[in-house]
């Protein structure tokens, strides 16, 4: 992100006095009905005082306590809220180190204020990806026999177990590959679509696309070699195990893929942590795919424990959201194809219509239009709210806004949700 030319100062501090005195107190506020009502500047976050500081406006703080000896009640807090500085706030976010809750409203405010290009994004690559996923699954698993004989017959001839696995095999495919680009170009725009709300910019959805365009064949590799990371971290911790049980020594080698796959997966869930703030770092940056690594990997060293949690809050809060969306559709296609509730509950069949393929991607067209735009939001927060901390992107962010001086936000205090 470019910085703007010039800035704009926040705000004169209504409380500093007119004839030039310093440490004592202006003159009295008018009283009375015509008394003119104090506002705060513009930009100012919420929960920040109001640059004349303390519990009320214009009150001067406590005196302090002698050199050596404690405050009186409350000092503290006091001495705290009088020498904060006011945080600017051009956007969906403050600019300064942001808690847990004000990365998720900032991802739902950056959707719901941009709701024509988020949602345009999201509901086109997710009509992309379901088309191709409805197609495949309806071409080789709606009416596969192979399938409908190992659901019904535990003991399937061979050629009834060859058609399922390349049926299944074919069908996942085609739905992996549509999932990967789709994800790819969603993630690609709406981390642009973010970093202009931020700012409290708008952008179309074709500027989005121009903006994007460049980077996502890099955005592609580095979404395929961070999963082969994270899925060779599993392979490997797996691998030593399968090879003793192939060798002869099945209890020994199951033990150890037991354990070995534990490793592996702890292994890959760290990596995976360790590297998702990749993806922004590319796009932001216009970094290469390994500088995006070493980017994210800078990132995340000292805060991995909190990246990880809001990470997995992030992945909890989109897959329920996603379920509960696409409820409503599971019902009506078990309606249509004359099972009712049990279609849901049951698990898979592969003796179904079209017509009940079309309303279940219906539905998880609506669920990833919905999850879509607050998965890519949360992560290209995550990304900038670690850079605020570690780098004082807050800001360069107020210069690129217009909205402030250069002075450090809130960095000398301490900051919620750290």
């Amino acid at each position: 992100m470019s910085d703007s030319p010039g800035w704009a100062s926040p705000g004169s501090n209504p409380s500093d006095p007119a004839d030039g005195s310093e440490g004592r107190p202006g003159p009295a506020p008018q009283q009375g009905p015509q008394a003119p009502q104090a506002q705060p500047p513009r930009n100012w976050a919420p929960q920040q005082p109001p640059a004349g500081g303390g519990p009320g406006w214009g009150a001067a703080p406590p005196p302090p306590p002698p050199p050596g000896q404690p405050g009186p009640p409350g000092w503290n807090q006091w001495n705290h809220a009088w020498n904060q500085p006011p945080v600017a706030q051009p956007g969906v976010i403050p600019l300064r180190p942001l808690a847990v809750g004000e990365i998720l409203d900032g991802a739902v405010s950056s959707a719901r204020d941009h709701w024509r290009t988020a949602l345009g994004i999201a509901l086109g690559v997710a009509i992309m990806i379901q088309i191709a996923s409805t197609a495949a699954t309806g071409i080789w698993l709606r009416n596969n026999s192979g399938l409908e004989a190992l659901q019904d017959d535990p003991n399937p001839s061979t050629e009834e177990l060859t058609d399922a696995l390349q049926g299944t095999a074919s069908s996942a495919g085609v739905e992996l590959l549509a999932t990967l680009v789709g994800t790819v170009v969603a993630t690609a725009m709406l981390t642009i679509v973010v970093s202009r709300a931020v700012l409290g910019r708008a952008i179309t959805l074709g500027e989005a696309w121009r903006e994007s365009r460049p980077q996502l064949p890099r955005l592609l590799g580095l979404t395929l070699l961070v999963l082969l990371i994270v899925v060779g971290a599993f392979a490997v911790g797996l691998a030593p195990g399968l090879v003793i049980a192939l060798a002869g020594a099945p209890t020994a080698g199951s033990l150890l893929a037991v354990l070995g796959g534990l490793v592996g997966l702890v292994a890959g869930v760290w990596l995976w942590v360790r590297y998702c703030l990749a993806a922004p770092a590319l796009m932001l940056e216009k970094q290469t795919v390994t500088g995006a690594l070493r980017r994210s990997a800078k990132l995340v060293t000292k805060s991995w424990w909190r990246i990880f949690g809001i990470q997995i809050l992030a992945v909890l809060l989109v897959t329920v959201v996603g379920f509960i969306v696409q409820i409503p559709a599971s019902l009506v296609a078990g309606l249509v194809e004359g099972d009712g509730v049990d279609s849901v509950l049951s698990g898979p069949e592969f003796s179904v219509s079209w017509t009940y393929l079309i309303i279940l991607g219906i539905g998880a067209v609506i669920a990833s239009t919905v999850t879509l735009p607050l998965s890519a939001g949360i992560t290209a927060l995550l990304y900038m709210d670690q850079r605020i901390r570690r780098e004082a992107l807050d800001l360069e962010l107020a210069r690129a806004a217009g909205t402030g001086d250069g002075t450090p936000a809130s960095s000398p205090h301490p900051a919620p949700g750290s």
